[in-house]
């Protein structure tokens, strides 16, 4: 992974040797469903293509759902000094430490030749679905699936191999790096029904008003 950089006169390329992890709010405070996903980030593309896995996590209103985060969130609290004062928690928290740079160090696996074929199966399935559905909508996706995003896919199914203290990436690591991709990623490229649909300026105006008496995401 690289990054490039354009600033004050420096044009140059870095080595990227950590892992991004970012957060984003939607701009009005709530998600909107009627848009699409780079509205509701307010990111640019090509921003966007570099994360190899993008999480739409919504804030819906159950009271069920509500009930068990409340539950948690106050558990947490409660239980906060005996948690900390618990040796036997705190080994278990070392030895996964331990577990895990070791996964990093020792282990570097690589595709098998038929998990190898089968990502560049689904790769290319994937990229005329997408094409079929910017012809039926006429708009291109937001998210454009490119080599990054074969990369991703392949950099999932090696992380899940190392996870088993495989050397070997099969198949099997790969339809499941497949599913991740396709229940974040292309599940945020999908997102928004104004995507598929020409609004005509009756229909943006009767959105308008809509918003205005309802609050998004009620």
């Amino acid at each position: 992974q690289t990054i490039s950089i354009a600033k004050a006169g420096i044009t140059t390329v870095l080595n990227s040797r950590t892992s991004v992890l970012a957060a984003a709010n939607p701009p009005s405070g709530r998600y909107d469903d009627l848009k699409s996903a780079q509205d509701n980030i307010d990111l640019q593309t090509t921003i966007l293509s570099r994360f190899d896995l993008i999480f739409i996590v919504k804030d819906i209103r159950m009271y069920s759902q509500d009930k068990l985060i409340a539950s948690h969130i106050v558990r947490v609290h409660a239980t906060a000094n005996a948690v900390s004062s618990d040796t036997r928690v705190s080994k278990e928290e070392n030895w996964l430490k331990r577990y895990i740079q070791y996964c990093r160090t020792e282990c570097h696996p690589r595709l098998s030749d038929s998990a190898a074929t089968m990502l560049q199966n689904n790769y290319v399935k994937i990229r005329q679905d997408m094409r079929q559905q910017a012809n039926e909508s006429g708009e291109s996706t937001v998210i454009p699936i490119t080599v990054r995003q074969l990369e991703a896919i392949i950099r999932l199914s090696e992380a899940l191999a190392k996870m088993r203290l495989s050397y070997v990436a099969t198949e099997g690591h790969v339809l499941e790096a497949i599913r991740l991709f396709n229940v974040a990623t292309m599940d945020a490229a999908r997102s928004g029904i104004n995507q598929h649909m020409n609004m005509t300026a009756e229909m943006a105006q009767a959105e308008t008003q809509i918003k205005r008496r309802m609050g998004i995401g009620s």
